[in-house]
């Protein structure tokens, strides 16, 4: 299975912020998107969710050679700031979850199970989601994505605010998930994309290039594309 994007644009009045961008990701790899802050990286993942609607270009799932267009069952999307329905409890909310797509959900597990993978303590399963901490809410979030098991996950920088512990079991679970599915994971934190993921992406001036991870080991390699980040923020 590969995710192909093909001559994707988007502008904002005169701001080009995505330049024709074409890209093929495969299955089973887990793909950093560099970019700093305000690269277009939040774009892309919208334009891709079909929450923004682009203004050129395409892109669809090959699957053993022969395309096809992209449903919203394919694709699953964390965002950086988790949106949780708060008048729920993480129980309620899991069940409602679990009842609403019932018939697609493979290996179907209890809510404890579930609350057990993502490391949820049992005093916490049945708080309002309004008293979860933002780390907590972020779990609930990747949770229900996981459960669903889209072709495609967009990760939005969703390990940036989050403290050391929670961020390395949410890494540890993205690596064991990765099989079976392409993995996106956008952050503007080098050393956080070369410790998670296979591939790295440059998103830069509104294009799409890749990075030999191999050579982001060499610090010279790692002050050019800092300085190529840093001359995006002056352009």
């Amino acid at each position: 299975m590969r995710f192909v994007i093909d001559h994707l644009s988007k502008h904002f009045e005169k701001k080009e912020v995505l330049k024709e961008i074409t890209f093929t990701f495969e299955e089973g790899k887990i793909y950093g998107l560099l970019g700093r802050n305000g690269a277009g990286k939040t774009t892309l993942f919208n334009c891709l969710n079909r929450d923004i609607r682009a203004d050129g270009g395409t892109f669809f799932l090959d699957e053993n050679g022969t395309p096809r267009e992209i449903s919203a069952e394919d694709i699953g999307y964390v965002l950086s700031t988790p949106t949780v329905p708060e008048f729920l409890t993480g129980r309620e909310f899991l069940k409602f979850f679990l009842d609403i797509n019932a018939s697609s959900i493979q290996n179907l597990r209890s809510l404890d199970e579930y609350f057990d993978m993502m490391s949820i303590a049992p005093e916490d399963r049945d708080k309002l989601l309004k008293d979860y901490s933002h780390g907590m809410k972020n779990k609930m979030q990747m949770l229900i994505n996981i459960i669903a098991q889209p072709k495609i996950l967009l990760l939005d920088e969703p390990l940036t605010s989050l403290d050391v512990v929670v961020a390395e079991e949410m890494k540890q679970l993205l690596r064991s998930q990765k099989d079976g599915k392409i993995t996106i994971f956008s952050t503007h934190i080098m050393d956080l994309a070369l410790d998670l993921c296979d591939e790295i992406v440059l998103l830069s001036h509104g294009v799409l290039e890749v990075v030999e991870k191999s050579n982001l080991d060499n610090q010279e390699f790692k002050e050019k594309i800092i300085a190529a980040l840093k001359e995006e923020s002056y352009a």
